[in-house]
């Protein structure tokens, strides 16, 4: 379980983020997997978000990712759906389908099952996209029960959008 205290840490991130966004007039869209809609969730919990929060993809199945997104079936067959391909595909997919400026897309394992040696329990991938710079993948492995592994993946990927803005 997340204490009062990483939900107070989510709430301060997304309000950074949505100054800056609002500040340099861009828009941001979410493709999320594992966590559920949780940044997006936190991100339009910040009042006046609907000029800085284009909109949020949940793709939680393999089908909604092709779908919603247009990644390729040989991709996530290729190399699953937790990989940096896909990753890669989901946040260029993501501005792709909206009108947004900036993209951030997250995929991983949360658990507590479905993880294998290869990709165990807690391993996330994340990509940042937009802004006229090249699309950045990374991935992370959280410990912790399944929601501590999805907060701090939603954390990740905020500080990873804020990092981005500041970075234009």
């Amino acid at each position: 379980m997340h204490t009062p205290d990483h939900e107070s840490d989510l709430r301060s991130l997304a309000e950074q983020v949505g100054d800056l966004l609002h500040a340099r007039h861009l828009r941001l869209v979410t493709a999320e997997s594992c966590t559920g809609g949780w940044v997006a969730k936190a991100l339009t919990d910040i009042p006046g978000s609907s000029s800085w929060f284009e909109r949020g993809f949940v793709t939680y199945s393999n089908e909604s990712k092709q779908d919603m997104l247009g990644v390729a079936a040989s991709v996530l067959q290729q190399h699953g759906a937790v990989s940096e391909a896909v990753v890669r595909a989901m946040a260029d997919g993501a501005l792709q389908h909206s009108r947004a400026d900036l993209s951030l897309a997250i995929t991983g394992i949360a658990g507590p099952g479905g993880g294998s040696e290869l990709k165990p329990v807690g391993l996330v991938w994340f990509a940042w996209a937009g802004g006229g710079m090249p699309t950045v993948c990374e991935s992370k492995h959280f410990s912790g029960g399944r929601e501590l592994v999805r907060h701090h993946a939603a954390i990740h990927a905020l500080l990873g959008i804020l990092n981005r803005i500041r970075g234009m």
